[in-house]
């Protein structure tokens, strides 16, 4: 039996999920009232297609199962899971997520891939399932990157999440379940803590936007692509692990050496980066980096799926 995600919203994390979901087999129905948007998708999934063609497509994969329709409620209809991409604003948010809760059928999940909104706000106006509508956030590119941030509201029941769980895994998802509702969930936090730590390195003339880019790419972004952060420091501990880590490098936890809050975003630091950033193109078009982005990160799935192994099985354990 097909399934079928119904999308609505088709900027890059919504044709993100369409491209996924038609890579695995599944119907996409879709619905974005913006001029033009079932062209802009079908080009982003054809861009994309190579990348998943290497990956490997499911059987009956194939692009022709995208269907675009004239409202949100034709959209639904018969969806097995709904994905809600619209802009980052709340009240928008909220709008559009109860007309989904009062138009899917009651047993439908309903996933919204906000970054930042916790799902107890987004489930304040829906009226009829709202314990079904919930975090479902990705990562660009959804199509090729698996983690999947999974967070419940107040009104969810745990046989929700777990029909979540199990539905994300069906679209190839590596879902985290996160434990407890809170703003920006895990991985955004993180890169938020990088981000602004890059930002005031730029500031201050430490470094140019290419050179914090090269100390990410080969430095610590290598040892985070197979182990993340709390392991690759479990073996900066030698033979004694962690402990020893902390017991060494844990005074350092107290010296000035980072800044967590952002630096003012000053017309003269919004230049410094956006030239760096032009610099680091080099003239070439976002299509092209995203296909560059691509190859190589079906290359690095297919390192960590052999030096990882265990990451098949690591849903459970979540």
């Amino acid at each position: 039996m097909s399934r079928q995600l119904s999308v609505i919203g088709t900027g890059v994390i919504g044709n993100g999920w369409i491209a996924r979901a038609l890579a695995q087999g599944w119907d996409v129905v879709a619905f974005d009232p913006a001029p033009e948007a079932a062209e802009r998708t079908r080009d982003f999934v054809a861009n994309a297609w190579p990348s998943l063609e290497a990956l490997g497509l499911a059987e009956g994969a194939a692009p022709t199962r995208l269907t675009f329709v004239d409202s949100l409620e034709e959209a639904v209809a018969g969806a097995d899971l709904v994905q809600e991409n619209v802009p980052e604003r709340l009240e928008l948010k909220c709008e559009i997520l109860a007309a989904i809760d009062a138009a899917a059928a009651p047993g439908v999940i309903v996933g919204s891939s906000t970054s930042g909104f916790k799902p107890s706000d987004l489930q304040r106006d829906c009226a009829w399932v709202p314990g079904r509508v919930i975090v479902a956030h990705p990562f660009n590119p959804v199509y090729l990157l698996p983690l999947v941030e999974l967070v419940g509201g107040e009104a969810t029941e745990p046989h929700q999440i777990e029909l979540a769980q199990a539905l994300y895994q069906e679209l190839a998802m590596r879902p985290l379940v996160v434990r407890r509702e809170i703003e920006g969930h895990i991985a955004d936090r993180l890169m938020e803590a990088l981000w602004r730590e890059a930002l005031h390195l730029v500031n201050d003339g430490v470094a140019t936007t290419e050179e914090v880019d090269a100390a990410v790419v080969y430095g610590c972004g290598l040892r985070w692509a197979l182990m993340g952060t709390f392991l690759t420091f479990h073996l900066a501990g030698g033979d004694q692990g962690m402990r020893h880590m902390l017991e060494q490098f844990g005074p350092a936890l107290k010296l000035p050496w980072t800044k967590l809050e952002a630096p003012e975003l000053t017309e003269e630091l919004i230049d410094k980066v956006v030239e760096g950033c032009e610099y680091q193109a080099a003239g070439r078009p976002v299509a092209e980096l995203d296909r560059r982005r691509d190859d190589f990160l079906v290359e690095v799935l297919g390192l960590v799926k052999k030096y990882w192994p265990e990451a098949e099985g690591l849903e459970g354990r979540i």
